[in-house]
């Protein structure tokens, strides 16, 4: 009987493992390809497991296009510096992303200009060694 609730136990941790490992690919993604994209920011969700960038980016027929840009979580952000009050509605700021292979208006974070000229990345700074 144990040996039984065993293999039922390793099997079903391999199955969910193999459907963890595939949410996290970003094989969606052109990683060859980057695009700056300036607009206006709409929203910015600050959720598990990944925080979300919605962008008013204007286009050359005179309106403007929505894009979804898919950033790391909350904690890899606060690492490099966020908060969640980082990026306001009405921002204009200009975000660097790998965009979609589909075409479709989205993309996975890079770097941002704020308003103010700052440039943030998900990377935490990295502390010069000392002398």
């Amino acid at each position: 009987m144990k040996r039984t609730l065993f293999v039922l136990a390793a099997v079903g941790l391999a199955l969910s493992a193999g459907g963890a490992s595939a949410h996290h690919s970003y094989s969606m993604f052109d990683r060859e390809k980057s695009l700056a994209l300036t607009g206006t920011v709409v929203a910015f969700k600050w959720t598990n497991p990944h925080s979300w960038l919605e962008l008013k980016v204007p286009n050359a027929k005179g309106g403007a296009d929505t894009w979804g840009v898919e950033f790391g979580s909350p904690a890899v952000l606060v690492r490099a510096g966020w908060r969640a009050s980082t990026l306001k509605p009405g921002d204009t700021v200009i975000v660097n992303v790998r965009p979609l292979r589909s075409g479709e208006f989205g993309g996975a974070f890079v770097s941002v200009q704020l308003p103010d000229g700052r440039v943030l990345t998900d990377k935490a700074p990295v502390a010069a060694p000392a002398a």
